[in-house]
């Protein structure tokens, strides 16, 4: 009973979406993250090998991931994920395993991630870690093991577990995006049609999970059960509609990543076979080639 009191006080009593809170833990993080890339790009960009300005587009979408970074782990969602619903929670996180990654590896130049692969240890580590099945193997893993009761309590309970819990996310959710999304061609992308089998396979362990938590009869997060009830939803009908938007959204962002990438397949491919059809000399209908007009004199 005395457990159970102590999470009571450690929930927030009132929530206000108009109330933005910034933590310095997150903040001076994402602060000198930020600045590093954009010192890379900017100022220091001479000093590597190779390198060339980045693209607007480059520039767009790290700034994309930077802002959904923020907008998750900062103000209205921050507060209500870990203090009122389960269900924000999964928002947050889908956000930052499936929304984020592609966004931030498609931001970043290969010539400023190139000068780690010239220290072999990092070298040999990267090669590994990006192989497709621990890729898959990571990302899923560490998803799965945090929201398993005890240590998803354990988590919301302890700020600084809660912190390691994003980091450990993100950059499992960074890997994992990287057989589909690498900027290197040290370590290349897979081939497209593996790439579409490969996202659907990721997306099979998260949609069990989900079912499971969205077809449990108790509610399995003690947090949540003792958070202050807001917009009129129990603590199961919460962990239900969570379970629903890791399983139904969830899915949704990969199979919008396999189209993205069929359609990037085949437009190569037509281009290939356009650029064929423009270097191949013209056959006659006897099936001889046909030799290119001579200039007029």
């Amino acid at each position: 009973m005395h457990a159970v009191s102590t999470l009571a006080l450690l929930h927030a009593q009132s929530f206000d979406w108009r109330v933005w809170k910034l933590y310095p833990s997150f903040m001076v993080g994402w602060l000198l993250f930020a600045a590093l890339y954009f010192l890379c790009i900017g100022p220091l960009r001479r000093r590597f090998e190779g390198a060339v300005p980045a693209t607007p587009r480059q520039v767009a979408s790290f700034s994309f991931a930077l802002a959904m970074m923020l907008l998750s782990l900062q103000g209205p969602l921050h507060e209500i994920s870990d203090y009122y619903l389960f269900s924000a929670h999964m928002v947050q996180h889908l956000v930052l395993i499936l929304a984020m990654p592609p966004f931030l590896l498609a931001g970043i130049p290969d010539w400023m991630l190139r000068p780690a692969l010239k220290v072999k240890p990092i070298r040999v580590f990267a090669r590994a870690i990006t192989l497709p099945l621990i890729a898959f193997s990571l990302n899923n893993v560490i998803f799965l093991a945090w929201h398993f009761p005890g240590p998803y309590d354990l988590m919301m309970r302890q700020h600084n577990v809660h912190i390691a819990m994003h980091l450990m996310i993100m950059v499992t959710g960074t890997i994992m995006w990287w057989p589909v999304m690498s900027p290197l061609k040290e370590l290349p992308r897979i081939a497209a049609p593996l790439q579409m089998v490969y996202l659907f396979l990721v997306g099979i362990p998260m949609m069990i999970s989900a079912a499971l938590i969205t077809f449990s009869g108790t509610a399995l997060y003690q947090w949540y059960v003792q958070a202050p009830r807001i917009f009129g939803i129990s603590a199961l009908d919460d962990q239900r509609l969570g379970g629903v938007i890791m399983w139904v959204p969830g899915g949704l962002v990969l199979w919008i990543a396999i189209t993205a990438v069929y359609f990037r397949w085949t437009q190569r491919e037509v281009a290939e076979d356009e650029q064929g059809v423009r270097i191949r000399p013209p056959v006659s209908r006897a099936g001889m080639i046909v030799p290119p007009p001579y200039p007029n004199p």
